[in-house]
Order: structure tokens, then C-alpha cells, then sequence
């Protein structure tokens, strides 16, 4: 089984190791040959942590197995995510003369306890501030559907490893739509939780009141195995509530009896591609989803999460813009300097209306249980294409690949980005859910995986 598994999902990896029909080493060796083959053409990672791979997939096979649901499975993650004994690089320049991490991130502890194997970092968005997956200190992640295509950002490299078959798990985060953006270009299945919900700690932060950080994968079952392992609180991080671990894994195949669907209009269909309105119109049909509601004041929630963002960022990254502005990517250092500039009169605004905003969202959850909507407004935009037509107006691509995303992560709220394998390129729709309902968004996108409606595809390239 090593040796066929560029699409074998965490599941059946861990299944097989603890039965014995192959080993975490094995299949170690197996994802660290993909990645020296794949790497070179699509550019995901930027460190890969071979040796300790190794020792760590030997203690696997050592241990029993049957406690162990990740036994054996590779993953990577981005690298803003501390490595011990690797540098910290979050897409940067600057970061690469920073001493190398002392300790894991919590969450990848949390992953190798599981049994999961460890092979890398990923590229990314020059401080993930970014929605298109074009580093310029690295070069593009390369979307694997289509190498000239965009994976989408600030996660890209995450993306375009597990949708272009090095890994079948990796982490991402999720500022403004970081998980769901590349998700939705690169045809895989990501999971956004509730706000506070996993530990940052031991992460390069962006934007504190925003940051999230969840998993990638090829199947619903994955993502489930992975955040349950990860769940739980942390002192570290002051966000991280103090809530206990609920698991999701059994609640996946209980179906969609007594689930309430209905999609987002207004602001969500505005701006949405043919490809994009056909996606969501697609999952709505499986899910019997016939209501559409209005997602009050929207467009101001971007409007409010663009200030927050680029506010708290400025301030993050003060002193680096004083000393070494030359060192950013031109058009992050822009932003941020922008942001530098910005009223605290209008960021106490945004900060207001995000309470608001907040109470108005989730008083729509006692009338369903979860809420359609686009992920992106279109599929993978070319390599360096600078600008899209969107309801017939030209804008920046940089800006917004996010549109659909940001009123979301704004306020926290769990979403599942689901991939719909349209041809020739796929695109994602958003199952957004009330505060620490993960359970039902993944239970749905189980049963659209069942259906055959939400899939992730395997590319050739």
C-alpha cells in the first residue's frame, strides 16, 4: 500500500498501519518521495523535515497502533506554525534570520500524539496576508489542477500539497478566508472552526481578533480525525476557550434528518461567477435547501474587517516597517503602511458594528442550521493575473478572491468550505454554522461527500 498512496486518504493510511498491512516508516518514505518528485513542479513546500519524519514514524511503529486514529499519516503544515528547530519563516524575508523555533506548535503536538507523521512546511502569503498563494521570496504555490493557475492564499502551499496528492492532511490559517479560499481553488475540503475554538500558540499571529487555524483534507472523515485530535483548551493562547473536547467523528453519519438549509442572497450572489452561483445552486439542491435569507449589512462587515485587518497588522509589524520596509513584499508593506494610518476613531467603528454584526448573524440559526453561500467568486484566476471582471465591474484580484469569506471569519463563525468538481476547473461553497456547531457542518459535508455532489478531484499535471 506504500507505494500507491498519492490519494490514500488519513483514514485508510491509519487503518492500514495498525492492521499491519504497512508501516508509518513505509509510508513515510512513501509521501517524502512524492514530495522530492511533486515539489519541483508545484512548489508547496519550503522546508521538508525528512529525519525527523523518520524518527517519529519509528515510534509509531513501536507503539500500539490501535490507540493512535492518525497512525502513520503525513501532513505538513503552513509555516507560520513553529517547527522545533526550524525558522519560523511566515512567507517572509525578514523572518529567515530569526533563530530557529525552541518548540512545536501545540497542534502538531496534538496531531503526532495521534500518530500523525510530520514531513514539512508549507509556502505562503508573505505574513498571510494575502489571498492568492504568490510568494514573492518564494515563488507561487501552484494550483494543481492547472500549474498556471493561482492555489489561492495565504495557505496556498496547504492547498496545493493535499489537493495535488504530497499529503493527505495539512494546517492552514484562516484570517479572512485563508483555509476556505485555497480550499475552493484547489478542490479539497477545509475546515474554518469557531473562533477561539484551536490553539494559536506557538504560531506567527496576522491579526489576533481574527486569527483561526484548522485542517485541509481530501474527505470530510479526515478533517474530522484531525480536528478532534486537535481540539482542547490551551493557557498559551488567551483565546483559546476553556471548553472541553467534543468529539465529531461518530455524529458523521447520522445524515441530514431534522437539518435545516437555506442560502445566502443579497451581497453572496452579487459579484458570484456563473461557475460560483452553479456550485451553490448544486449543494442547495442535494440539501433540499429551497429558502434564501439576507445576511444583514454584509458588504459593512467587509468594510469592518478590512479596517480590524489591516489596522492590527500595521501595528504587528510597526517596527519592521520602520527599519526594514525595503525587505517586505511591495504590496504587503503598502497595505500595512496604509493601515498604520488609519483614524482609531473608525477602527472603534468597525470594532462596534462587529458586536452588532455578530448578534444580528447568529439570531438567523434559530431559523436553520446552516447557511449556503460561495466561497470564492470564481475558480483559480491565472498566475499573476493582477485584475478580475466581477458583476461586470474590474477589481483587483489580491483583494478579493476574500469577498465572500471575510463577513464570515469576521465574527468567528465555524465554516466547512466543500469542493464541487466542476469541469474544467472545481470551486468551494461555504456551510457556515452557529457558534461550536463543527458536528453539524462536517455531518453535512459528510453526506454531500456520500452523495457524490462535493468531491475532491485527482489532478494530472
Amino acid at each position: 500500500m506504500a507505494d500507491d498512496l498519492d490519494w490514500a486518504n488519513s483514514a485508510d493510511i491509519a487503518k492500514a498501519v495498525a492492521s499491519g498491512k504497512t508501516t508509518a516508516s513505509a509510508v513515510t518514505e512513501a509521501a517524502l518521495a512524492r514530495i522530492a518528485k511533486t515539489n519541483p513542479t508545484l512548489n508547496a513546500f519550503t522546508a521538508v523535515t525528512a529525519e525527523r519524519a523518520r524518527v517519529h514514524a519509528k515510534k509509531v511503529d513501536a507503539s500500539d497502533k490501535s490507540k493512535l486514529p492518525l497512525a502513520g499519516v503525513p501532513f505538513a503544515v503552513k509555516n507560520l506554525f513553529d517547527i522545533a528547530g526550524v525558522i519560523t519563516v511566515a512567507g517572509s524575508k525578514i523572518n529567515r534570520v530569526h533563530p530557529a523555533a525552541k518548540a512545536d506548535s501545540p497542534l502538531i503536538a496534538r496531531l503526532e500524539a495521534a500518530g500523525a507523521v510530520l514531513v514539512g512546511a508549507l509556502n505562503m502569503g508573505e505574513y498571510a496576508y494575502d489571498f492568492t498563494g504568490e510568494n514573492v521570496h518564494d515563488g507561487p504555490s501552484r494550483n494543481p489542477h492547472d500549474t498556471t493557475r493561482m492555489s489561492g492564499g495565504s495557505s496556498g502551499g496547504s492547498g496545493t500539497a493535499v489537493g495535488g496528492g504530497m499529503v493527505p492532511l495539512a494546517l492552514g490559517s484562516d484570517t479572512n478566508g485563508s483555509i476556505r479560499v485555497p480550499s475552493s481553488l484547489c478542490g479539497i475540503f477545509g475546515l474554518k472552526p469557531t473562533y477561539g475554538r484551536l490553539t494559536r500558540a506557538n504560531s506567527f499571529p496576522f491579526v489576533a481578533s481574527l486569527d483561526h487555524l484548522g485542517p485541509f483534507a481530501r474527505s470530510v472523515r479526515d478533517l474530522a480525525l484531525s480536528y478532534d485530535a486537535m481540539q482542547g483548551p490551551d493557557v498559551q493562547d488567551a483565546a483559546c476557550v476553556d471548553r472541553g473536547v467534543e468529539p465529531t467523528l461518530a455524529s458523521l453519519d447520522k445524515g441530514l434528518s431534522g437539518l435545516r438549509f437555506v442560502t445566502a442572497g443579497g451581497y453572496f450572489k452579487k459579484g458570484a461567477s456563473p461557475e460560483a452561483l452553479e456550485a451553490v445552486s448544486m449543494v442547495a439542491k442535494a440539501l433540499n435547501a429551497a429558502k434564501e435569507i439576507e445576511i444583514p449589512e454584509a458588504a459593512r462587515a467587509r468594510a469592518a474587517a478590512y479596517i480590524i485587518t489591516t489596522t492590527e497588522g500595521a501595528a504587528l509589524h510597526l517596527d519592521r516597517l520602520r527599519k526594514q520596509a525595503g525587505d517586505f513584499d511591495p504590496a504587503v508593506r503598502d497595505r500595512l503602511i496604509a493601515g498604520a494610518m488609519v483614524p482609531s476613531t473608525l477602527v472603534v467603528k468597525a470594532q462596534n458594528f462587529r458586536r452588532w454584526y455578530h448578534d444580528r448573524v447568529v439570531e438567523l440559526f434559530k431559523d436553520c442550521d446552516a447557511i449556503l453561500a460561495p466561497a470564492t467568486p470564481t475558480t483559480a484566476p491565472k498566475l499573476g493575473q493582477v485584475m478580475f471582471t466581477l458583476d461586470g465591474v474590474e477589481l483587483p484580484v489580491r483583494a478579493n478572491l476574500g469577498i465572500f469569506t471575510q463577513p464570515i471569519s469576521f465574527i468567528g463563525l465555524p465554516v466547512m468550505a466543500v469542493p464541487v468538481p466542476l469541469k474544467p476547473l472545481p470551486i468551494g461553497v461555504q456551510i457556515i454554522c452557529a457558534p461550536w456547531r463543527e458536528d453539524i457542518a462536517l455531518r453535512i459535508a459528510h453526506a454531500l461527500e456520500q452523495m457524490g455532489v462535493c468531491a475532491a478531484t485527482q489532478p494530472k499535471f
